[in-house]
């Protein structure tokens, strides 16, 4: 291993782990965690251990209705972010091209690094709505590139994209034999609408995903891959690297949630309608924030109409004791990404605060 590829981490999931806290979190992207005495569960339906296997018979029967697949095309995972990370280590030899959205996630571009990846990007702009260009993709591609990465909806602005936007980009990778990987944790709080996995526009693309982020089940830490049979076998293999096998509790309690999935959906549902609510709200009454509004999710993504925001940021935090994410860490350090899956009071105040921060910089100037 390489000097640099030890010191290859995220600088946000650091960020998030150890700054992004305060007492009115607008940082968080997911939805409030839903509660262990809701699921119902009694101590003596769950056991600690179970015999070791590649994934959980259960858990992956449930995975493979909801996703409307074959089961052997289901890898169970610890998150979406070990998801994505499988996808990428079974498909990606060092000096391979992998072609990632800009803006990003992160996370998903470190991890890129980290297996030596030579990466590449194509634009999502936001003159044009954060919209996927098949054209961009196209024009970003080369025979070299194994892999492409997009997010839908996009982290970090929330937009999602529509299927003959994927489909053409799935035709531009398989005609140079590349895959698409969308990383689709998003695409759970889409409520209106029928989950639609990328995976099923064709067998060169990849979906991620995860209970975390619209149910607010991030403790479970039930993700998965939906890929082609052989190649989601060669996941298993990988991980045998990695964890080898999940905490069975942890995987018999996702098994449960899915059984009772529509009932934490629509508690979900109903917080996520009043918080973008106040969200729209928010942002219709600023003119100094410009924001591309998603029509669903968690989260948005305004640009401040004048200055930097990492200012903006750190007297929020400090002065209001509210954070949003900095857009530094998606790459667009004049904007902000606001999530509101918390509880519907702390989502109002937060937003009370965010605009008291900003008339405190206006007056300033």
């Amino acid at each position: 291993m390489s000097p640099q590829r030890r010191e290859i981490h995220s600088i946000y999931i650091e960020w998030a782990k150890l700054r992004s806290h305060a007492r009115y979190c607008l940082a968080s992207s997911g939805v409030l965690d839903y509660p262990l005495a809701e699921l119902g569960v009694r101590v003596e339906d769950l056991e600690i251990t179970a015999p070791v296997s590649y994934g959980y018979a259960p858990l992956i029967q449930r995975l493979a209705a909801k996703a409307g697949v074959p089961e052997d095309c289901v890898v169970h995972t610890q998150g979406t972010s070990m998801a994505n990370h499988l996808v990428m280590a079974s498909l990606l030899e060092a000096g391979d091209e992998v072609l990632i959205e800009e803006p990003a996630y992160e996370a998903i571009f470190a991890t890129a690094l980290y297996l030596g990846a030579r990466i590449r990007r194509f634009p999502r702009r936001f003159e044009a709505g954060f919209q996927v260009d098949p054209r961009e993709v196209e024009r970003g591609i080369s025979p070299r590139t194994r892999l492409i990465i997009l997010s839908n909806l996009h982290n970090p602005s929330g937009v999602r994209t529509p299927e003959d936007a994927l489909g053409i980009v799935g035709e531009i990778a398989r005609s140079l034999g590349a895959h698409v990987l969308v990383d689709e944790v998003y695409l759970e709080s889409c409520f209106d609408s029928a989950w639609q996995p990328a995976f099923r526009l064709g067998h060169n693309f990849v979906s991620t995903g995860s209970l975390t982020k619209a149910y607010g089940l991030g403790g479970l830490r039930c993700g998965w891959v939906l890929a082609a049979a052989p190649l989601a076998e060669r996941m298993w293999r990988i991980n045998d690297l990695f964890g080898v096998t999940a905490a069975h509790p942890a995987d018999l309690l996702s098994a449960i949630a899915l059984d009772k999935l529509p009932q934490i959906a629509a508690r979900a549902r109903k917080l996520l309608d009043a918080n973008r609510a106040l969200l729209k709200d928010f942002l219709d009454s600023r003119r100094d924030l410009i924001t591309i509004w998603p029509k669903e999710g968690p989260i948005a993504f305004p640009q401040l109409a004048d200055g930097h925001a990492d200012a903006f940021c750190h007297l929020l935090s400090e002065k209001y004791e509210t954070s949003v994410v900095p857009g530094r860490f998606f790459e667009a350090p004049e904007h902000i990404r606001i999530g509101v899956g918390g509880k519907t009071e702390d989502v109002s105040e937060g937003l009370s605060r965010v605009a008291a921060a900003l008339d405190e910089l206006a007056a300033r100037r």
